[in-house]
């Protein structure tokens, strides 16, 4: 009996990190037009757990907390706009998948661009320097060579 308890002692902590394997109650909507809004919406949005899945495909259970979140702020009657400020300031900038151009994101929005344009440069640069340096004229060499013997 005691080797019983024990084990199931041991069990019980499992037990307690379990999370159910989906979302028990699917989200009802209303008519399509908000079905459509609340799908267009949770593509934008990011999985704060998941981070490279976007709300609508994670099924983690943090994101259907927030598919139903996202619901109940269009059902009281916030713009998009509105919702994903709520999420900006609840879980950061990382939430959005397109974040917004500000100071903080300057480098994520001009970055790859500068990289790019610098790269052209150096190639250009390097192409240019190989094509200013004269090569010695072959033939020229292959005769000089053939008189030396």
């Amino acid at each position: 009996m005691r080797l019983a308890a024990m084990l199931l002692a041991l069990c019980l902590p499992w037990l307690a990190m379990a999370q159910p394997m989906g979302d028990p109650a699917p989200l009802q909507y209303r008519d399509r037009a908000e079905e459509a809004r609340f799908h267009a919406l949770a593509a934008e949005l990011r999985c704060v757990q998941c981070q490279n899945q976007s709300l609508a495909d994670s099924n983690a259970q943090i994101a259907h907390d927030l598919r139903r979140e996202v619901l109940n702020l269009m059902r009281e009657g916030r713009s998009d706009a509105q919702i994903k400020q709520f999420l900006v300031e609840r879980y950061g900038e990382f939430v959005l998948y397109r974040p917004r151009m500000e100071g903080s994101t300057l480098l994520l929005w001009l970055g790859p661009g500068v990289l790019l344009v610098a790269g052209a440069v150096l190639l250009f640069v390097h192409v240019g320097r190989r094509g200013r340096v004269a090569p010695a004229p072959a033939a020229a060499d292959a005769n000089q060579d053939e008189r030396e013997w």
